[in-house]
């Protein structure tokens, strides 16, 4: 019964950290553009996508359960370890996802320029239709890219910091 307890605790403060990040990532972008938050949000569908930030959101939920779950393995290394493991991986996935939603704009971008014709009369539409592809390859890569090497720190920090002792949340 105590097991249960501690994986409902940790569930909650996992999904307590993924909402407090959304906010102030929410919050910040609203106050470093003149976007409402319903912009925001708007913007996050048509330019990532529901696919691309629901990966996201599972590669980050995975990363801070390592992350909890290395604070709380004590002086287990092997459970440490593996956990460790799970957390850099998840990291390295979070850029192989940016990558490869990179990748799919652009191609999906040229494909779509491949067939059509280019006149004078419909340049416009043609060029908008390709920023817009080229928008979700790069922002994949812009919000990838760092939220990766953010994970993987937090993950190798704790791993480090509990070589001198245990860590356990309370």
């Amino acid at each position: 019964m105590r097991s249960f307890s501690q994986q409902l605790v940790q569930g909650s403060q996992i999904v307590s950290y993924l909402l407090g990040a959304a906010v102030l990532g929410v919050t910040f972008f609203a106050l470093g553009s003149s976007m409402s938050i319903g912009d925001i949000g708007e913007w996050l569908t048509r330019v990532l996508g529901f696919g691309f930030m629901g990966m996201l959101g599972l590669l980050v939920t995975i990363c801070l359960l390592a992350w909890f779950s290395i604070r709380n393995a004590g002086l287990n290394e092997q459970k440490r370890e593996i956990w460790v493991e799970t957390g850099v991986q998840a990291a390295n996935g979070v850029t192989t996802l940016a990558l490869t939603y990179t990748l799919y704009g652009i191609s999906v971008g040229i494909g779509a320029l491949a067939t059509q014709s280019l006149t004078p009369e419909t340049v416009q539409v043609v060029i908008r239709d390709l920023t817009a592809n080229f928008s979700l390859a790069f922002m994949t890569t812009v919000i990838g890219l760092p939220v990766s090497a953010f994970l993987r720190a937090l993950i190798l920090v704790e791993y480090k910091r509990g070589l001198n002792g245990p860590w356990k949340i309370e």
